[in-house]
This record gives structure tokens, C-alpha cells and sequence, in this order.
């Protein structure tokens, strides 16, 4: 089987965000950056499917030569080979699911693996998006299973079972777990706790840089790149004031009746 997995190009979190004084973005300088944390759980998802089922693992990302370097580490944990859509423009979700979509048509996967959302905007669309475009089944907020298996079999099993042209995906809903079945081929959107993804080792780092990496262009693929969703502007978040130091439990209660108005 084939799988396509995302690589999106995210700020480090570690990285300290400062907002530009006009508010047009951030301050990009001294800024490190990442593969997304949820779109590298979905890297070692596809990995450990294809571990069972043989067959090949895509990693695609969107952007400016720099995303070359997420589309490596996917390699590196063990992808076969990456697809590079160069994009040097603004980016929405609609936009990210419409050239999916496209490379998706040219590589045909029997699954897509996504991250459910990635941390630098927290928009959780693209997956959704790409399925509809598509025309396909799709599961979101995929979660891990729990199992009798040690845990160094867990370390090694899939958490998506797929069986023939099925899959069986157990997904986190505010009542607890749900159980769902679909027909593949299938778009998945890929929660925290799904798996634990490896490491990439240094014959893997070493590996990864032979491997091909295809670069498309929007226009080749016939997307329009006209984004729908503008970011007008960008602010910082509201400072918070020092906190005061009381004598007694009376006079918090106090304080926080007649100042802080909460009880």
C-alpha cells in the first residue's frame, strides 16, 4: 500500500515569539523551527502501517526551499521519498487541502495521514478540507488503543488497524473513545496520543539525504494559490499584572469579593 503523510514547517515552540510592531507577523529572526509535532506522530503512524503491510511511505510539505529540511526528517525517521510543493505565498487552510488534493490525484495513496492540526495557527481544517475535496471518508482526532499486547509489542503495532480495504481507527470524543470503520481509501487526521514517534537514527539521517525529494510547482498542478482566509493582523497577548501578597486567608476572601469581584 501507499500512504501520503504530511511534514508541515512549524515554529519551535521552545523558540521565544515576538509579534512584529506593525503587527504584519512575527519576528522571524532567532527563531528556530520544527516538523509539526502532530504530522510527525502521523510520520511514525504511516511507518509502523507500512512495517506490516509492505509498500511505501510519501511525505509532502508545502512552502519555500527551507521545508526541504521537515520533508528530510520524515525520511530520516524512514519515509521513502518526499514531495516538495514550493510555495513562497500566503497559506490557508482551503489552499493547503486544494494542492493536498492535487498531489494526492498524481501519487495516488491509499491513505493520507495528517496531523489533526498543526501548533503554529491551530486551525484544524486542512484534514477535514482535503477529505470533502477529495471525495473521500475520513477520521479525525485518531487516538492510540489501548491492548494486552507487552510494551515492546505497543512500541511496534500500528494503532490503525486496516484489514483488506478497510480500516478500523479508534478517535478521542468528549464522551470517551469511539470506534469507527471506513473504507479505504481514507483521510485520517492523527491526535497526541496516537503514538510515540521515534527518533531518527544517524544511518537514517545519513539515509535520508540520498532519498529523492520531487519538487511540483501550484501552477503545474493547476491550483490557484488565491488564498481565502487574510490575516489582518497579529497581536501579542495582554500582559498580566503582578500578583499581590496577602497576610491571611481572610484577607484573600476579602480581596477577592470587593477588588477581583469573583466570589
Amino acid at each position: 500500500m501507499k500512504i501520503l503523510v504530511t511534514a508541515k514547517r512549524v515554529e519551535d515552540p521552545e523558540s521565544k515569539i515576538k509579534v512584529k510592531p506593525d503587527g504584519t507577523g512575527i519576528v522571524t529572526e532567532g527563531v528556530g523551527y520544527k516538523i509539526n509535532p502532530f504530522d510527525e506522530i502521523a510520520v511514525e503512524e504511516a511507518l509502523r502501517l507500512i512495517a506490516k503491510h509492505k509498500g511505501e511511505v510519501v511525505a509532502v510539505s508545502i512552502g519555500n526551499d527551507k521545508v526541504q529540511a521537515e520533508i528530510r526528517h520524515a525520511m530520516a525517521m524512514g519515509a521513502d521519498r518526499g514531495v516538495w510543493v514550493k510555495h513562497e505565498g500566503a497559506m490557508d487552510p482551503d489552499l493547503a487541502a486544494r494542492l493536498l488534493k492535487a498531489v494526492i490525484e498524481k501519487e495516488k495513496p491509499d491513505l493520507v495521514l495528517l496531523g489533526k492540526q498543526a501548533i503554529d495557527d491551530d486551525q484544524n481544517q486542512t484534514g477535514q478540507i482535503l477529505a470533502e475535496l477529495l471525495g473521500w471518508a475520513q477520521v479525525t482526532f485518531a487516538s492510540k488503543v489501548e491492548s494486552l499486547e507487552s510494551e515492546a509489542e505497543k512500541a511496534k503495532t500500528p494503532a490503525i488497524a486496516i484489514t483488506g480495504a478497510a480500516a478500523r481507527i479508534v478517535r478521542e470524543v468528549d464522551g470517551g473513545l469511539e470506534t469507527l470503520e471506513a473504507d479505504l481509501p481514507l483521510v485520517v487526521t492523527c491526535d497526541l496520543r496516537l503514538n510515540q514517534p521515534r527518533y531518527a537514527s544517524l544511518p537514517g539521517i545519513m539515509k535520508a539525504k540520498k532519498k529523492p525529494i520531487a519538487e511540483m510547482a501550484p501552477a503545474a498542478l493547476g491550483v490557484d494559490t488565491a488564498v481565502k482566509v487574510k490575516v489582518l493582523k497579529l497581536s501579542p497577548p495582554a500582559s498580566r499584572k503582578a500578583g499581590q501578597m496577602v497576610a491571611d486567608v481572610p484577607t484573600l476572601i476579602q480581596k477577592l469579593k470587593t477588588e477581583a469581584k469573583v466570589i
